[in-house]
């Protein structure tokens, strides 16, 4: 391995020909990063999904048993399916000082940053260690680094501070919101559609429930962000995804709505699901009942991702300022796996390179530009724990 891929664009070049889509298995992402930080002296430890086909990895470098720095970023990518690319999504493709690739931005750049600082890290007998992270599925819900957490403090050293690496554009990020997904299915009765008072339009009533979330929506819209730091400056409500029906002459039986809300850190969607579970039952679902007393309305969680909460003056936010020569910190709309992380007590910001307004893209890409900065920032990070 001391032979193969040294710098962070070699190193890229090899993660990004991983296809870890999330509905694929990353292990063998995995086991190349496991060979790689064994060639270096450093042991890590796998911890598998439920299913065995994917696993998150953990390593110390530096003493053992000691709380340090957690570095952390997922391996897994969106889908390139129905994308129009000038290249091999699964090649990278430099051009024009920007590298293309699946995953190159998000966040397989930041893996290989680190990746490619293993050998300053082992060389500079740290007193205080550097943990490593790569996880899974966070591309749907942020739920594969879950496992690993929850053994921080347990079965592993507990980090006194932890920097998630999605791309900020090397911006430390303090906070960020909450993301919630929901599927709401409603079952009314087929009939045939010269006939509508034989059945129950399961569309008519999801329509209805689709309505009453834009009226949150507006009201979210309205009540704003008393902080003035997020854009769009509230909390959202959005239905993504309505499937329903079964051909032009029958009353649909069944219509699925998927909805998401991202909140704001102090947003707690427990009154606006009680209100939207409320409506269904008291407004829409008598109408179906009336000629189909089978009829019924159900909401299911499929997703929480935590939002990650300012912790001014945490040694996660002084570190990363000062590391990255900033003096204030910024907030993104988006969900990372920082809140799992502050749940767990570790003081924790968001900071790596790339910029979001290329991820999940066609022809993604990152600068190299962002990669010299966050070498950079990691080469002061180990100076910073070098130190007694």
């Amino acid at each position: 391995m001391l032979a193969g891929p040294t710098t962070t664009e070699e190193l890229l070049a090899h993660l990004v020909a991983f296809d870890t889509t999330s509905r694929n298995s990353n292990l063998e992402l995995i086991g190349f990063v496991r060979d790689y930080l064994s060639a270096y002296g450093v042991e890590s430890v796998t911890i598998p999904s439920e299913a065995g086909d994917k696993a998150s990895l953990f390593a110390t470098i530096g003493p053992p048993g000691v709380g340090g720095v957690c570095l952390s970023g997922h391996s897994d990518v969106v889908p390139v399916d129905g994308q129009s690319w000038s290249s091999d999504p699964f090649t990278l493709t430099p051009a024009d000082g920007r590298l293309y690739g699946r995953g190159s931005c998000d966040m397989k750049g930041f893996l290989a940053a680190c990746l490619g600082a293993v050998p300053a890290m082992t060389a500079a007998k740290l007193a205080t260690p550097i943990h490593l992270i790569v996880s899974y599925d966070e591309e749907v819900g942020c739920t594969g680094v879950v496992p690993a957490v929850r053994k921080l403090g347990v079965d592993l050293p507990l980090p006194r501070a932890c920097i998630v690496g999605e791309p900020t554009s090397m911006r430390v990020v303090d906070a960020h919101k909450s993301g919630m997904a929901f599927v709401t299915t409603v079952t009314g009765r087929e009939a045939h559609s010269s006939m509508p008072q034989l059945g129950a339009n399961a569309i008519f009533a999801a329509a209805e429930l689709v309505g009453e979330l834009d009226r949150y929506r507006a009201e979210l819209i309205e009540a704003g962000d008393p902080s003035g730091r997020f854009d769009p400056p509230s909390t959202t409500v959005q239905v993504t995804v309505i499937e329903g029906g079964t051909a032009g002459n029958i009353v649909p039986r069944q219509c699925a709505l998927r909805w998401n809300v991202r909140g704001l850190p102090e947003f707690d969607i427990g009154p606006l699901l009680a209100r939207f579970e409320r409506f269904a039952e008291e407004v829409v679902l008598p109408k179906l009942k009336a000629s189909a007393p089978e009829a019924s309305i159900g909401t299911v969680p499929v997703y929480t991702v935590p939002p990650l909460a300012p912790q001014t003056g945490s040694m996660a936010e002084l570190l990363a300022l000062r590391l990255a020569g900033q003096n204030r910190t910024h907030t993104v709309s988006y969900g990372t796996e920082g809140g799992h992380f502050q749940e767990q007590g570790i003081p924790t910001i968001v900071c790596g390179p790339g910029s979001i307004d290329q991820a999940h893209k066609p022809d993604e890409f990152i600068e190299v530009s962002q990669l010299r900065a966050c070498e950079r920032f990691l080469a002061g990070l180990i100076a910073e724990c070098g130190r007694p």
